[in-house]
């Protein structure tokens, strides 16, 4: 029996090709399984607001919790009266801009990853690397991208 390749089979054939390409390439960084990342360990390449710039008040960012700002793709956290962190606001797993900080934990809705205040790392899955640090400072009352 001899196979006839007709242009069906090649219209088939490279429509499938195609969508297998298009699946692979949005299946998000295949960096989450664990291995090392290329990318900077203070995550700057993700943030996009200047050196300097002022950010808030100590005041608004409540203890125990943070806030996002997503121009710049920061959050800041409090975890202890008077200590401040900074982290990337683009989650590690799809890349998906952070959503909220409640109960000890940075939010993602994305997919559900959550990550610890204190430090960035992962708190709940299916993010695996925890949030890039930021550099900030606090003088006074003012918190600011370093």
């Amino acid at each position: 029996m001899t196979h006839e390749t007709t242009r069906r089979t090649v219209l088939l054939a490279t429509g499938a090709t195609g969508a297998v390409a298009f699946v692979a390439a949005c299946g998000g960084g295949g960096d989450d399984n664990g291995s090392a990342s290329t990318s900077s360990p203070t995550g700057q390449e993700a943030t996009s607001a200047p050196a300097g710039e002022e950010l808030t008040s100590t005041d608004e960012i409540p203890v125990g919790g943070g806030k996002i700002f997503k121009d710049q793709q920061v959050v800041v956290t409090q975890p202890e009266q008077g200590r401040f962190k900074a982290f990337s606001a683009i989650c590690t797993h799809q890349r998906c801009t952070v959503a909220s900080v409640s109960d000890g934990t940075i939010n993602c809705v994305c997919h559900g990853s959550k990550f610890h205040i204190a430090d960035g790392s992962v708190a709940h899955g299916p993010a695996t690397r925890p949030l890039p640090a930021e550099k900030i400072t606090v003088e006074g009352n003012s918190v600011r991208l370093t």
